[in-house]
């Protein structure tokens, strides 16, 4: 039996992938492939073109609001939703091995996660530059093959600096303790 294929709109370690797993755990799937796709208009062409079977991607975050960026691809493709669930999310901040924070210059990741960190940045990283990025696990991951510079940070998953060989400089990092980001499993 051929494994079912999931897309999701994020790089190995991100938060789509975190809520893909959930969702299969919840609903007895256990024969699946993830797709990382990176972004929601990737994950919903690829449903689109049959290339995957489901679609897991984020709308809305309880802190952060609406993820624009997946109002803007649902527009663009017909998809019927199959679940809509919430996953608690909780931010780390994560750089090269032992980088000191006074180096850091810049800090990277998904536009989402960056308004959910929005008065800790504020409050910490005043005078650090902020970077928006495609994807928080890709941040990372460009962090650690050196496609960004030594000086940035990125806020990601705390699985991403095992996956990524990164220093977890600080933990839970959202703006609000209960940070819940609403998913959608999509299929055609």
């Amino acid at each position: 039996m051929e494994k079912i294929k999931i897309g999701v709109s994020g790089n190995r370690g991100s938060f789509s992938e975190e809520a893909a797993n959930y969702y299969c755990a919840k609903n007895g799937i256990k024969d699946y492939k993830l797709k990382y796709l990176i972004n929601v208009a990737s994950v919903l062409r690829a449903l689109n073109k049959s290339e995957i079977a489901k679609g897991v991607f984020p709308i809305e975050n309880s802190n952060g609001g609406i993820v624009y960026e997946a109002v803007y691809a649902m527009s663009d493709y017909n998809f019927k939703i199959e679940n809509i669930f919430e996953i608690d999310i909780q931010h780390c901040l994560l750089a090269i091995k032992g980088i000191k924070t006074s180096e850091i210059k810049k800090i990277v990741s998904h536009p989402q996660a960056l308004k959910q960190c929005r008065m800790y940045l504020k409050r910490k990283w005043s005078g650090a530059e902020l970077q928006e990025y495609s994807d928080t696990a890709s941040a990372a991951k460009d962090i650690s093959a050196g496609v960004l510079s030594k000086d940035c940070a990125a806020i990601a998953p705390k699985i991403c600096a095992s996956l990524y060989g990164l220093d977890i400089l600080e933990q839970g990092i959202q703006d609000l303790k209960f940070n819940f980001t609403t998913f959608i499993t999509a299929i055609k």
